[in-house]
Parts: C-alpha cells; sequence; structure tokens
C-alpha cells in the first residue's frame, strides 16, 4: 500500500465501523457516490476539505485520518469546532498538495490564536504550499496586495512565496489551522 491507498483504507473502514453506507456519507458530503466510491478506492484524488468534512462526521483526528498516527499536538478537539459546517471546497486541492515531501506525511497542523488588534498583519515569506482553515472568528488573509475575508468553516490554499500574513477581522478572538507543505 502507498500513502493514498492507506487514506483510503482509512476512510472506508471509519464508514464501514459507523454503519455508513457510500451512498448516505456520499449525500452528507454533497458528492456524487461513485466519486466518493472512488475517494475510498485509491485516495490520491481526494480533496482535503472531505478529509477534514469526514473528521468532522465521525469526530476523528485529521491527523490520525492522514497519516495513520494522532496529532502531537493537542488540536484534536479544537479541529472539531467546525462540525456541520460546510468546507469551501476546491477539487484541485488534494492531499497530495500538502504531502511533505521528506517523510510522506502531512506535516503537523499548527493552530493559530489572533486577538483583535487594530494593526494589521505582518508579511512573511516562506516555501512549500500552505492551507488555512477559520476554525473560530473572522480572519483576514493577506496575499500581496489583496485581503481575503474568511468566517469559521471557510479555507484558503496558497503558495506563501507571495508576502502574506494574517489578522483577526473582528472583535472577538479567531483561530484558524494551517498546514504547511515543504
Amino acid at each position: 500500500m502507498n500513502k493514498y491507498t492507506e487514506i483510503a483504507s482509512r476512510l472506508r473502514e471509519l464508514r464501514e465501523a459507523s454503519d455508513y453506507s457510500v451512498e448516505e456519507l456520499a449525500e452528507y458530503l454533497g458528492i456524487d457516490p461513485q466519486t466518493y466510491s472512488l475517494y475510498e478506492k485509491d485516495g490520491k484524488d481526494i480533496p482535503i476539505s472531505i478529509i477534514y468534512e469526514i473528521s468532522n462526521k465521525f469526530k476523528v483526528d485529521f491527523n490520525e485520518i492522514v497519516t495513520g498516527t494522532p496529532a502531537r499536538l493537542n488540536t484534536y478537539h479544537i479541529i472539531r469546532r467546525g462540525q456541520g459546517r460546510p468546507v469551501n471546497r476546491n477539487p484541485e486541492y488534494h492531499f497530495e498538495d500538502l504531502a511533505y515531501k521528506y517523510t510522506n506525511k502531512i506535516m503537523q497542523p499548527l493552530l493559530v490564536t489572533l486577538e483583535p488588534e487594530e494593526k494589521k498583519a505582518q508579511l512573511i515569506t516562506h516555501s512549500g504550499q500552505e492551507f488555512n482553515i477559520v476554525l473560530e472568528g473572522t480572519v483576514v488573509i493577506t496575499l500581496g496586495d489583496k485581503e481575503f475575508v474568511l468566517e469559521e468553516g471557510d479555507s484558503i490554499y496558497f503558495n506563501p512565496t507571495i508576502p502574506h500574513g494574517q489578522h483577526c477581522g473582528g472583535k472577538t478572538k479567531a483561530r484558524f489551522l494551517t498546514v504547511i507543505a515543504e
């Protein structure tokens, strides 16, 4: 088995252990059952947002589905906060986009908490690819000279060689999960 078929196998086992049919889970996810069957067959083309939604549905650690081991940091309960909220899906964002080249595993998700502040984000750059999903509050993502306002459940995927930063966009703290692949 390769890393993709291992993910597919974990998804299939999770669905079966929860007594869900392919059709029932596909309906919950709002996708075609044949498409979902293909995800469980080889895992390669599954969008990362679908994995996230399944982790919420069955209350399983996202990192455990992807790598086979629970997250090293205590992020599990925070990751689950978006239960029931649809994630913005882009079918072009797959697990392979976030595969960490040196270990063939997703890098450890990092939970970021932003306090409400008046100042703008400090812009940085780094190599790789970055995926952010907002778990609580409003996060303003600055990419170069553009700003994107993301609410709970929204996600964004971008090339972090573009100057970027994040700041709280509301009057209460915001949290987002970031996964960076080298």
